[in-house]
C-alpha cells in the first residue's frame, strides 16, 4: 500500500481525505491540521496532528493548503528527500522547498464543503521532477480517478486561468441571474433546464458553435431593452462587456 500524509484541512483537503480513505491501495496514515477539530468528523484524533515534528513517515506528502501558504508549509516539514506535492492549479512546482523531492497532484474540479463529488470523473493533473516519483503519483491518481494526465507548471497555470473563466466567473453570472429573479419574484429554478442544456451542449459542440443570444444575432433592440432594465451600474457594464466580447469573437 502507498502510505500518504495529507497536510491541510480546507475544501480540497477534506475531499481528498474522504476519497483516499475509500481506496484499498492507499493508506492515509495521517493528516496535519493547524486546528485538528476541522478534521475530527473524518478521522480519529490519533490520526491527526498539529505538530510538524510529529508528522509520520510516508511515501507521499500532499500539501493541500491555500496558495499563499504552500511555500511556508513545505519549508517547515522536518525531513528531507521525501516526495512532497501540492494541489494548486496556479502555483509552480518550484514553490515547494528544495530539501524534498517535488511534485504536483492537482484535481481539476470545484470543491465545496459538504457537497459530495465523484472523483472518478475528475482529471488529476500530475507533475514531478523525476520519472519514478511521477509513476508513484500516477498510481495514487489512478486509485481515485479515471482521468490522470501529465501537465507541466506552465500548462497547469494556463489551464487554471481557463478554469476560472468556465467555473468561477460563470457561477458569478449564475448569482447575478439568481439576484435578478429574486428581485422580480421569479423562481430561479425556472432557469435550471437552460443551465443544464448549455453545459451539456458544449460536450458535443465547441463553445463557439454553441453560442446563441441577442449579442450573437446583433439584436440591438433587445440589447437596449436589457440595458434599460438593469439598474445596477456594475451589472450594466458587465452586460455590455460580455456583449462586445461575443460580437468580437463572431467577427473573427
Amino acid at each position: 500500500m502507498i502510505k500518504v500524509v495529507l497536510i491541510g484541512s480546507g475544501n480540497v483537503a477534506q475531499h481528498l481525505i474522504q476519497v483516499l480513505l475509500q481506496d484499498k491501495n492507499v493508506d492515509l496514515v495521517q493528516a496535519f491540521a493547524r486546528n485538528p477539530i476541522h478534521l475530527l468528523h473524518l478521522l480519529p484524533s490519533t490520526k491527526i496532528t498539529s505538530d510538524y515534528q510529529k508528522i509520520t513517515e510516508a511515501d507521499l506528502y500532499i500539501i493541500s493548503v491555500s496558495d499563499n501558504a504552500i511555500a511556508e508549509v513545505s519549508s517547515q516539514l522536518p525531513f528531507e528527500n521525501r516526495l512532497v506535492v501540492h494541489t494548486s492549479g496556479s502555483s509552480e512546482l518550484s514553490i515547494l522547498n528544495d530539501k524534498n523531492r517535488k511534485g504536483v497532484f492537482y484535481p481539476l474540479q470545484t470543491f465545496t464543503k459538504g457537497k459530495e463529488i465523484d472523483f472518478a470523473s475528475i482529471p488529476i493533473c500530475l507533475e514531478a521532477e523525476n520519472e519514478a516519483d511521477y509513476q508513484l503519483l500516477e498510481k495514487v491518481g489512478n486509485c481515485i480517478s479515471q482521468k490522470v494526465v501529465r501537465i507541466n507548471s506552465e500548462q497547469r497555470k494556463n489551464l487554471h486561468v481557463a478554469a476560472v473563466f468556465v467555473c468561477n466567473f460563470v457561477n458569478h453570472l449564475y448569482q447575478i441571474g439568481n439576484e435578478i429573479c429574486q428581485e422580480n419574484n421569479v423562481p430561479f429554478e425556472v432557469l435550471h433546464p437552460l443551465i443544464q442544456e448549455t453545459a451539456h451542449k458544449i460536450m458535443e459542440l465547441s463553445p463557439n458553435e454553441a453560442q446563441t443570444g441577442p449579442a450573437l444575432r446583433n439584436d440591438t433592440k433587445t440589447i437596449e431593452k436589457h440595458l434599460d432594465f438593469l439598474e445596477n451600474p456594475k451589472y450594466k457594464e458587465l452586460y455590455q462587456l460580455l456583449t462586445q466580447s461575443i460580437q468580437h469573437v463572431k467577427k473573427l
